[in-house]
């Protein structure tokens, strides 16, 4: 078979040990072939260059409904979610996405099932069965999966902007679809949906409109004759490339100031202009430069005096929506309540920069510095799963060169300073579209937005009402930022002796203990360090864990201007409350990293409380808890699961209640007590040698317990503090019923939990057995056969050390305790599943979870989590996964079936359940039942949490009984 493809260089990055090579396969179809010996997973992405730009009228979402229906089965396969279900049981996953004008699919598995899988994947594409059943079915889920995005403030205001914009260019256009789009309206007009899908099909998925990344471990011949063999099926119609030009926004569409309602508390303001796409001169990277210099945080920045004037929380600024024709570059800023009364001024502060830029010039030493972070951040860039980097390159193949296929747009080595004028002459008065987003705006509109049912209201507004904001603008010394002090120049690789496997308890005191890893897997100039305070004051109370919160924040708000150019230079920072105290963790290239970490240390040592930065922080963090109750039901159902099982927790509504009577004297004196007694947990891994380690946590124990009058004092045996986990009754299915938090939210949620023990290695392995092979016959049975909803999920959960499954349904159609009834009725179908998998399922499931545990990590970042996750819980078992694979291989499938017989088995005596059910606005009526129900033998009501919690004996913590918090 003759394939194309002429030898072009690719360019990659200088530590890549991947081969690439382009083909063009007789059918038209471009394929990316990569070579990676050392991958444990493989992985495939197809991205076609159809989307909803592309829907007939009158049926919107017909792109996106095409997406799903590909998945359910082909002529080739006809056994509905057989792909899902062949991917999942291999170790792997699928996903896929529609964008206005690509539609991608992909998929990872095990390395030992790549050819079978890419066959069940091809199909896709040359094959597809669409039954009339799963048509009706599926459009049920793409409504549901709409019914989720309703109440989404990024959502609604997306398709704000898109509505506010010329209706004959599909720009305009609603892209998700629903059950009138798909169903009722085209049944109206006479249309069969399953009819359209087919002709839209058939007239779009054209090989030469298609682009492949495979990524094998084999060599490139043989994925080349693997690719060959499968997708030269695929038919060319020769179906032209589709553009769509013109411009989205016409003069009406300019020069308009839009006030929607938010559904979330806060403010937004979006100042976007429609721009030349950068894309067109993606060498010369303008919009690059223009969004580094509008959306810096250091000093002289516009968010500097935006953050003193207490108007802003936060400020970003970059190409949002574009293609080959049509662009829109966008400044968005959280604003303050204060910030809110002050739009005019922000505005004019925003233009006041734009005219700096336009004074200075394009300046090539900025740049350059941009091109220097580029190039180290490309040539030096961690690994990450396969198949996130084909479905990047994938969606790069239509738009960019091959030699650039890797690269894209993110290496600008062109200065053309004219490029970037030309952006920087397009952000003007006359060119703007700003979107001011504010609960406050209630009942202060007359426009509703169709699809979303979004309010608003437009007005004009004029480059002469503009002119007059930025002469009365606060008058502020804006300034260019000055040279970035922490690009990298040392990139050398330490030579660590001590090849070691697994992190080393290098030193312990009273005051702390270091667990090192040096890196011995990623040959990368890049460090990772975590300091873990453990402060017995900081959960004493709903008060204590807010102002340890408001404390980490602050830390994070003083530290911004000094470290931005840290993040900008790929050093990264965090600060966060833990539970138990707070972290910090630093993570990125080790050059400078040390100067980071001692400046931030030093900051905790000299804190103070700023009361009016104090202030703007209460009232982010105010809201913040405010908007809880506006999550999706699925997840209040897990905050309401975590609740009733973690022994030490505060609820959300506690922690709103006492917010508003703090004040800025009270964190200064929290503050002071919380870090005088504290004991510190350091992981330090990557490119650092063992005594640079040592110097480094003692160098930090010497500011913080080492002066006359030290900040911390080391913590006595008796006030380690630790996470204990309640322990469910054995036969007792408790349930616990509460209505959703936001009323006008129509959606319902379960999680069904079942806990099943405490760390063991064979109970580990057998539950996650379990999990892999239910796990897509969970979905198929609840979410693909029953419609119950778009979520539908069966997952592990692990507690601190303590295991167990849990389901997860969100649902308009049913209230929880039907969805409830049915994970039950689907557990008892699946034990007769697991009686009838054959010795061959059994062992090919086995082998399966044995090469996901075998998968090594892809970055420093990657490993770090993993081990810091043994040190946190307690358990230490840094060879957990060697552990687990060798009893695995000795396990047995009568093992698991008594395993579900005694554990998960509905009425099982052992069984131990925990039924969150979160009532949505739709199932008022069947709450109201619900909780009037008495209690029988073996189902109990929890009525109240904290009684609930108290009454329950609690699993032992691994930081206890075994002695490792004894020094």
């Amino acid at each position: 078979m003759a394939v194309g493809g002429s030898e072009v260089e690719i360019l990659k990055p200088r530590c890549d040990k991947r081969e690439y090579r382009r083909i063009v396969l007789p059918n038209c179809l471009e394929v990316l072939l990569i070579s990676d010996p050392e991958t444990d997973k493989v992985a495939a992405s197809m991205n076609v260059s159809v989307g909803y730009f592309s829907d007939p009228d009158g049926l919107e979402g017909l792109a996106h409904f095409l997406e799903h229906m590909l998945f359910y089965a082909s002529e080739k396969y006809p056994v509905e979610d057989s792909y899902s279900k062949y991917i999942t049981e291999h170790g792997g996953s699928t996903n896929a996405y529609t964008t206005s004008e690509h539609t991608n699919f992909h998929f990872d598995v095990n390395a030992d099932c790549f050819e079978e899988a890419l066959n069940r994947f091809a199909q896709f594409f040359i094959s597809p069965l669409m039954s009339p059943d799963a048509t009706l079915r599926e459009i049920k889920a793409v409504d549901s999966e709409n019914q989720k995005n309703l109440l989404s403030d990024g959502w609604r205001m997306s398709q704000l902007q898109k509505h506010l914009s010329s209706k004959n260019h599909p720009y305009h256009k609603f892209s998700t679809g629903n059950w009138n789009t798909l169903e009722a309206i085209p049944k109206s007009n006479g249309l069969d949906t399953r009819l359209e899908l087919l002709k839209f099909y058939e007239g779009n998925y054209s090989a030469n409109l298609m682009h492949l990344v495979v990524y094998g471990r084999e060599d490139l011949d043989a994925i080349q004759s693997l690719v060959e063999r499968y997708f030269s099926n695929i038919r060319n119609i020769g179906r032209s490339s589709i553009r769509f030009p013109g411009q989205p926004c016409s003069s009406e569409h300019l020069q308009i100031l839009v006030k929607a309602v938010r559904i979330k508390q806060g403010h937004v303001l979006r100042v976007i202009w429609p721009i030349t796409p950068s894309i067109q001169n993606y060498k010369e990277g303008p919009c690059r430069y223009l969004g580094h210099l509008i959306g810096h945080e250091g000093e002289g920045s516009i968010f500097f005096f935006l953050k003193q004037l207490g108007w802003a929380l936060s400020l970003e600024a970059g190409e949002g929506d574009w293609n080959f024709d049509y662009s829109f570059f966008s400044v968005v800023i959280e604003l303050t309540d204060k910030g809110h009364e002050h739009l005019e001024d922000i505005v004019g502060l925003l233009f006041r920069y734009i005219s700096l830029l336009q004074n200075s010039g394009v300046n090539k030493w900025i740049f350059d510095e941009l091109v220097a972070i580029s190039e180290t951040k490309f040539h030096y860039q961690d690994k990450f799963s396969p198949s996130h980097y084909v479905v990047n390159i994938a969606s790069n193949m239509q738009i960019f060169p091959p030699e650039d296929w890797l690269v894209a747009s993110s290496l600008p080595s062109k200065f053309v300073p004219s490029t970037i004028q030309k952006i920087l002459d397009e952000l003007t008065p006359e060119n703007i579209r700003i979107f001011w987003e504010s609960k406050t705006f209630e009942e202060h509109t007359d426009s509703v937005e169709p699809w979303y049912g979004t309010q608003y209201s437009v007005e004009k507004v004029t480059s002469s009402t503009i002119k007059q904001w930025i002469t009365k603008a606060p008058n502020v010394n804006l300034q260019l930022p000055k040279p970035n002090i922490f690009i990298p120049s040392d990139l050398a690789l330490k030579n660590v002796q001590e090849k070691v496997k697994i992190p080393v308890l290098l030193r312990k005191s009273r005051c702390s203990r270091l667990w090192y890893k040096p890196d011995t897997m990623f040959s990368s100039p890049k460090a990772y360090i975590r300091i873990d305070f453990n402060c017995p004051q900081s959960n004493l109370s709903p008060e204590a864990e807010v102002l340890t919160d408001i404390f980490t924040r602050l830390l994070m708000d003083y530290l911004n201007e000094y470290a931005y150019d840290a993040q900008v230079a790929g050093l990264y920072y965090a600060i966060c409350d833990t539970g138990t105290g707070f972290e910090v963790i630093v993570l990125g290239y080790n050059d400078k990293m040390r100067i980071l970490l001692e400046t931030i240390v030093g900051r905790i040592e000299q804190f103070e409380v700023k009361p009016d930065r104090f202030s703007v922080i209460k009232e982010s963090v105010i809201k913040e808890y405010q908007n809880f109750k506006f999550q999706q039901p699925y997840k209040q159902a897990l905050y309401h699961c975590s609740l009733l099982l973690e022994d030490h927790t505060w609820p959300w509504s506690d922690k709103l209640e006492v917010l508003p009577h703090l004040e800025a004297n009270h964190l200064a004196q929290f503050s002071t007590i919380m870090l005088e007694k504290t004991f510190l947990e350091f992981y330090i891994a990557g490119n650092i040698e063992p005594n640079e380690a040592d110097s480094i946590v003692q160098h930090i124990e010497d500011i913080l317990f080492k002066p006359t009058h030290p900040k911390c004092k080391p913590l006595f045996p008796s006030q380690h503090l630790t996470n204990r986990i309640i322990k469910l009754e054995r036969g007792l299915c408790y349930y616990y019923p509460i209505e959703v938090l936001n009323e006008k939210d129509e959606n319902s949620a379960l999680v069904q939990y079942i806990q099943v023990h405490q760390d063991d290695i064979k109970l580990n392995v057998k539950l996650q057995l379990f999990a892999l092979i239910a796990k897509q016959a969970a979905f198929h049975q609840l979410r693909s056969i029953e419609q119950l909803g778009y979520i539908t999920a069966l997952v592990q959960r692990n507690d601190s050390g303590v295991r167990g499954v849990q389901i997860i349904i969100q649902s308009t159609i049913k209230d929880p305790a039907y969805l409830d009834a049915r994970v039950n009725a689907f557990l008892e179908m699946f034990e007769s599943k697991l009686h009838e998998m054959t010795n061959e399922e059994y062992k090919s499931n086995v082998n399966a979870l044995i090469d996901m545990k075998l998968e090594k990590h892809k970055n420093l970042r990657e490993e770090s989590a993993f081990y810091w996750r043994e040190i946190v819980d307690g358990t230490l078992k840094f060879d957990r996964k060697e552990s687990e694979v060798a009893v695995l291989r000795e396990l047995s499938k009568e093992e698991l079936l008594d395993f579900f017989s005694t554990y998960v088995k509905v009425d099982a005596p052992q069984r131990k359940t925990l039924s969150v059910q979160v009532y949505g606005g739709l199932h008022t009526a069947e709450y109201k039942k619900v909780v009037q129900e008495a209690d029988t033998p073996k189902v109990c009501q929890i009525k109240d949490v904290f009684s609930f919690r108290r009454s329950r004996p609690l699993y032992g913590s691994f930081k206890g009984g075994l002695g490792h918090m004894k020094l």
